[in-house]
C-alpha cells in the first residue's frame, strides 16, 4: 500500500518532513504544551498515575495494532489507550474492557466525534 506524502512540521519555522503532524522533536513539544496548557487538572493528574501507566502499558503490549485498523483489515501500531466510553461521560477508568488500543489518526477521529465536531 503506497504512503501518504510527508508534509512540513506543523511547528512554526521547522522545516523537516513528516508523515504526522509533526516532527519527532515538536511532537514532544506539542505533546508537553498540550498537557499543560490544554488539559484539565483533573486528567492531567490521572494520566500521571501509575495505575494508569501500568494499565496503559499492558493494554499497549495485549493490543499493539490498532484495533479500528485491524477491523479494517490494516496492520498499524497503536501508539494511544483510549477510553471507549470517556471518563467525562461516565466511562471506567481503570477497567481495561473499556479501553482500546488505536493509532494517532484514529484518535484524533474519535476525539472530534466525541467532542461532536463530526458526524457520527
Amino acid at each position: 500500500m503506497p504512503y501518504k506524502p510527508k508534509r512540513a512540521c506543523s511547528y512554526p519555522g521547522c522545516p523537516r518532513l513528516t508523515a504526522g503532524q509533526y516532527c519527532d522533536e515538536h511532537k514532544k513539544k506539542a505533546d508537553r504544551e498540550y498537557n499543560l496548557y490544554k488539559r484539565d487538572d483533573f486528567s492531567r493528574k490521572f494520566y500521571n498515575t501509575h495505575e494508569w501507566r501500568k494499565l496503559r502499558k499492558l493494554k499497549l503490549a495485549m493490543n499493539p495494532l490498532c484495533e479500528h485498523c485491524q477491523h479494517e483489515g490494516k496492520l498499524v501500531a497503536a501508539v494511544v489507550v483510549d477510553h471507549i466510553v470517556p471518563i467525562k461521560e461516565g466511562g471506567a477508568m481503570l477497567d481495561i474492557e473499556n479501553l482500546q488500543s488505536l493509532c494517532r489518526y484514529h484518535d484524533d477521529v474519535k476525539g472530534l466525534k466525541d467532542r461532536g465536531m463530526v458526524p457520527k
